[in-house]
This record gives C-alpha cells, sequence and structure tokens, in this order.
C-alpha cells in the first residue's frame, strides 16, 4: 500500500499547488494545441497530476486508494522487489496513454483542455476487476454490483459519452485507461483471463 500512499500524496500535494498557482495550471493542464504546435509532450503525463476542484480529486484519490493497494499486492506476487517500479510505471503510462486519443481529436482546437487521474487510475481500476470481477463496487456508497457488470457499464457509458461529444468530462481517457489496465495485465500475467471468465461463469444474480 506503500507506493500507492505515495501517488496519491504526490497528487495531492501537486493539484493543491496548481488551485492556487493558475500558471502551474496552465503550464501543466492537456492542451493538445500546446502539444502539436510547440511539442510540449511532457502535458500528457503532467495533466494526470491536475485536479478540477475537491470533489474531482477526491473521486479519483478514493478509488486510487481502494483498488491501489490490491494491486500493489499482485504487483508484488508477479514482479517481486521490482513490484512499485512496476506500480508506478503502469499508473504513469496509463495517464499517457488514455490521453494520446484526446490529443489526436483535439490537436487543432487551441481552447480545449483537459485534466486529472482519470486515466491512470482507470487502468487500475479495471486491472483489480480482472482479476476479482465479482467483487462488489458501490455506487455513491449505496448501489453495489459485481465489478464485472459495472466493467461493462462503464465502457459502454464513456463510449456512448465520447462519440456525443458534449460535457467537460474527457470520457476517452477513462475509456482508454481503462482498456490499457485490462491488456496490460493480460500480457504481463496471460492466465488472468481465463481465470477472469471462470469467475463470471459462477456468478448467479440470485
Amino acid at each position: 500500500m506503500d507506493t500507492t500512499v505515495i501517488i496519491i500524496a504526490v497528487t495531492v500535494i501537486i493539484s493543491l499547488l496548481a488551485w492556487n498557482n493558475y500558471g502551474l495550471m496552465d503550464r501543466w493542464v492537456m492542451n493538445p494545441y500546446m502539444i502539436a504546435k510547440k511539442g510540449q509532450y511532457y502535458r500528457l503525463l503532467t495533466s494526470g497530476f491536475l485536479h478540477a476542484d475537491w470533489a474531482h480529486l477526491l473521486f479519483n484519490m478514493l478509488s486510487l486508494y481502494f483498488f491501489g493497494g490490491y494491486i500493489e499486492q499482485i504487483f508484488g506476487m508477479l514482479f517481486g522487489a521490482a513490484a512499485p517500479l512496476y506500480l508506478i510505471g503502469f499508473y504513469l503510462v496509463g495517464i499517457i496513454v488514455s490521453d494520446i486519443p484526446t490529443f489526436l481529436k483535439h490537436r487543432n482546437d487551441s481552447n480545449y483542455n483537459s485534466l486529472g487521474a482519470s486515466g491512470g487510475v482507470a487502468a487500475i481500476v479495471f486491472a483489480g476487476i480482472l482479476f476479482q470481477p465479482l467483487t462488489k463496487i458501490c455506487l455513491y456508497f449505496t448501489l453495489c454490483i459485481p465489478g464485472f457488470i459495472f466493467g461493462i457499464v462503464y465502457l459502454g457509458y464513456s463510449y456512448y459519452e465520447s462519440r456525443r461529444g458534449s460535457g467537460t468530462i474527457n470520457h476517452d481517457a477513462h475509456f482508454y485507461g481503462a482498456l490499457f489496465g485490462v491488456l496490460f495485465m493480460i500480457i504481463v500475467y496471460p492466465p488472468v483471463l481465463p481465470g477472469f471468465f471462470e469467475q463470471i461463469a459462477s456468478w448467479r444474480l440470485f
């Protein structure tokens, strides 16, 4: 859990600093136009440590806290002493990969900005769902459903909202971050896929 807590602490600190320093927020936010025109590719990563407000920050960090510790244990079994480095790399690459489709879509739009750790968090959450698809995920601490059902609904909703193109939420980051998390775990630990299907095959509604 130590590595997850460190990631959360760094993200909270940077988000707080950016809220009180517009210059930092402006330099680090994901602006596809600035990336394309000025080669500021670092924004693909730095934007993952910025958040719009407390609600945005708390939602992402709570999700990371609940799933990050579990994935940290999985990585410990898979990678041994190198697990912290793999976890950090997995999280950071998740942020970058999830932002690439947004960059390609909005690279000519100078007014478009995006921020948040959602891509990296989605990678962590969906890696956890792949290993434990029947674990309940509670929406707003009330409606609790099995992880694999949540995953299907989440991906479908993110894809639909992305195609619809309305609102200010970067649904592409959610969608592609989740896909990255699933694909990464299947590549590094192929037995997770048959284990996933074996578990959901045993699920019963009642």
